[in-house]
């Protein structure tokens, strides 16, 4: 007697449900994460047991790499724009509008104002390279980071200094920057450092 052959049927799953939540998951961790600010260098902060955070509004940041150079930049694309436009009248460097523009779309820029011109009309994949961002001067002889600094403040009068330093740059380089802040009766900043665990925890 023949064996009786059992059709096949094949299997259907709906992925409507599935699809649904991977949209929402999308949607939802799209709209909560922090976007990470581009930054000329990467620098490895010291670790501290401090929590404070500092705001994501209002900051002047201040970054300072191994070598020793100094990067500046505010936030608000608005505030930039005045900001260039006040350090360009003090230096006399003449900026078109479109090249304030570009300042205004960058976080941080290191580069002394002398040379800003020729900076900000390189390509942006050529202005990110390290022979491109000289460093602003903060020396006793020319001291641009303190006109950065008092210019800023004069922009928005409620912003907090925000220091973010690699752990390899040498002290004489941070206490330079933090004698030119004290030298506009600037003693309040934060040190943006990585979180450790507290000892004893």
């Amino acid at each position: 007697m023949p064996k009786v052959k059992i059709k096949r049927k094949s299997t259907w799953i709906d992925m409507t449900a599935m699809c649904d939540v991977a949209f929402l998951l999308l949607t939802f961790f799209m709209l909560t994460s922090n976007f990470t600010k581009k930054e000329p260098i990467l620098v490895a902060t010291p670790s501290s047991i401090s929590e404070i955070k500092i705001p994501e509004t209002n900051i002047m940041t201040v970054l300072v790499d191994p070598s020793g150079k100094v990067y500046f930049g505010i936030d608000g694309q608005e505030k930039r724009r005045q900001l260039i436009e006040k350090m360009a009248a003090s230096y006399k460097v003449s900026l078109t509008t479109e090249e304030m523009k570009r300042y205004s779309l960058l976080d941080l820029v290191g580069n002394p104002m002398y040379s800003m011109k020729a900076y900000l009309n390189l390509s942006p994949d050529v202005r990110d390279l390290p022979q491109n961002n000289l460093g602003i001067p903060a020396d006793s002889t020319d001291n641009q980071f303190r006109e950065w600094v008092r210019s800023a403040r004069e922009v928005n009068p409620d912003m907090r200094i925000a220091i973010k330093a690699d752990q390899k740059t040498p002290y004489p380089v941070i206490r330079k920057v933090m004698k030119s802040l004290q030298e506009l009766d600037e003693n309040r900043y934060n040190l943006i450092t990585r979180l450790e665990k507290a000892p004893g925890k």
